[in-house]
């Protein structure tokens, strides 16, 4: 899917009076609250709504949130200003993104299994260089037994994950915390019921 066609996909899924995966954060995020300390600069990626970035300025960090889908991110800032905090939001497709280098103390990637297999390997390769040393990368993401589910997500197993392949993706960074596990997903209608998750917290060097 080109950049415009997944513009027009993405705003066609979130043009609707209320949020399509919620106003609450992710449950695996909230879990790794320990770790997001006030004063952190975060990158929320692909963030559509403003869900995660929103909890996170709540948290006291400087966050830019990103979405391809210029309606996603004028809710984002809705919601934000709802909750009385700033978001640096921007449209972007993070193919073509100019990524800084080392910019981040945390990079969030919740559920950004858009990305076939070479346009991950690049998605991935681009948040290990954005992010400091010492920084973190927490990413939640569906494994393929999820398909069976059919409870979110895509229908491409080529997009989903396992562990060794993100242990591959991320060699050479510390993996902090590495879980599969089967939960109810309760985050909107967008994400809903049992589903089979895969969590990773890796620490660049």
């Amino acid at each position: 899917m080109d950049t415009e066609a997944a513009r027009q996909f993405w705003n066609g899924r979130y043009d609707r009076p209320d949020y399509l995966f919620g106003e609450a954060p992710n449950a695996f995020l909230v879990s790794q609250s320990a770790r997001l300390m006030p004063g952190l600069g975060a990158l929320a990626i692909a963030d559509g709504e403003g869900r995660n970035g929103v909890w996170l300025a709540e948290r006291g960090l400087s966050v830019t949130t990103t979405d391809i889908a210029p309606r996603a991110v004028e809710k984002a800032l809705a919601l934000a200003a709802r909750r009385g905090v700033s978001l640096d939001a921007q449209v972007t497709d993070l193919e073509h993104w100019d990524w800084p280098e080392a910019a981040f103390d945390v990079i969030v990637a919740i559920f950004i299994q858009f990305a076939p297999p070479a346009a991950r390997d690049r998605l991935f390769a681009r948040m290990k260089a954005a992010v400091r040393p010492g920084g973190l990368i927490l990413m939640q993401g569906y494994r393929p037994e999820q398909i069976a589910y059919g409870t979110g997500g895509p229908r491409q197993v080529e997009n989903l994950y396992t562990e060794a392949l993100l242990r591959h993706a991320f060699a050479g960074y510390d993996i902090l915390h590495l879980e599969l596990h089967d939960s109810d997903v309760s985050e909107g209608d967008g994400h809903a019921g049992r589903s089979a998750l895969i969590d990773l917290v890796a620490r660049r060097p």
